[in-house]
């Protein structure tokens, strides 16, 4: 069976090619981003395996139905950039991976609050340049603070689990509340008391049409001027110039984003001898408080491995007609 790994890079492939691979699976591995210009290579591939800045809309599909696929095999729990409409009149099964490691994600949205809280981004910076000076670099201690997650699934959970060991107080906004959460201490609130109340706000829900631009220019005003707020979850979850004019007036007084709502073009790439032409993003790293890393979160040895154990999986219990983790039009 031909599955084509669109988007694959270094790590895809030793985290595929180290896990079990059924015999039947053949795996051929493509560095370049699915659109409708690369469509062509898939064909005579029963299988798409597609990463999440893959343009899987209904002119790529019809193009890659044309080809001979006949599955498309999601890398990610997120399916938001997937026509599924499209995909059920043509015909096309998706599958997707629900979980791999949420302490992944979890672990990073905690590493973005400790580099932004105690300013090592600039500390880092700074001694090696030979200033060992402290000015602007005090931090505030976690113990007490009030946290907001926004959205407790398992990543959400893990996430409160953590900042509920060093002694944070949480809150937590999701329309199906989580007894794990629950069993934290946690108090689910509406968004705006939750980011009204918040010192730090994390977002881990998924984005849909509900959760479209969720952080706004009017739900930035309801938050405590120079709350902190992490994204790790998917950029269109906050209207970024929003968060700029927030930035700037000092509303907003920390931003750690590991996704970006115009990433598909920029992330995942060495782009350091181009000049940046996205201004919404060039802006955004002006700031001294705002970190911005290109979408690791999920980037560990074990979330790797248990990526390419569920394709593989999904890829081939779909082919002995029982599929698994289908996604449904």
């Amino acid at each position: 069976m031909r599955t084509i790994i669109f988007s694959s890079q270094t790590y895809d492939r030793e985290s595929f090619l180290d896990a079990d691979c059924p015999a039947e699976i053949e795996l051929h591995f493509q560095p370049a981003r699915l659109s409708l210009d690369t469509a062509a290579l898939a064909d005579q591939h029963e299988v798409v395996c597609a990463f999440i800045n893959d343009d899987l809309s209904a002119a790529v599909l019809e193009r890659l139905a044309a080809g001979g696929t006949r599955l498309i095999a999601l890398r990610s729990a997120g399916y938001n950039h997937v026509d599924l409409l499209a995909a059920k009149r043509l015909g096309l099964a998706v599958v997707r991976v629900p979980a791999y490691s949420p302490h992944a994600v979890a672990e990073h949205a905690v590493a973005l609050i400790l580099a932004l809280n105690r300013r090592l981004h600039r500390a880092y910076n700074r001694t090696r340049e030979g200033d060992f000076s402290l000015h602007g670099l005090t931090g505030f201690d976690l113990v007490g603070k009030t946290v907001g997650i926004v959205g407790t699934g398992q990543i959400g959970a893990a996430f409160a689990r953590i900042m509920h060991g060093f002694g944070c107080e949480l809150l937590a906004y999701d329309p199906y509340p989580n007894p794990d959460v629950l069993a934290l201490g946690a108090r689910y609130l509406s968004l705006p008391d939750l980011l009204a109340q918040s010192r730090i706000i994390s977002l881990h829900c998924p984005l849909n049409e509900q959760s479209k631009h969720l952080i706004n220019r009017d739900s930035l005003a309801h938050m405590q001027a120079g709350a902190m707020l992490i994204n790790t979850g998917r950029g269109g979850l906050v209207d970024t110039p929003a968060l700029i004019d927030a930035l700037k007036d000092g509303q907003l007084g920390y931003l750690g984003l590991d996704v970006y709502e115009e990433e598909a073009q920029l992330f995942f790439e060495d782009r350091s001898d181009l000049p940046l032409q996205d201004d919404v993003l060039a802006r955004l790293l002006t700031f001294p408080n705002v970190i911005v890393t290109a979408h690791q979160a999920f980037l560990t040895q074990e979330a790797l491995g248990a990526i390419a154990a569920t394709t593989l999986r999904n890829i081939a219990t779909w082919a002995a007609g029982s599929p698994q983790n289908q996604v449904e039009g």
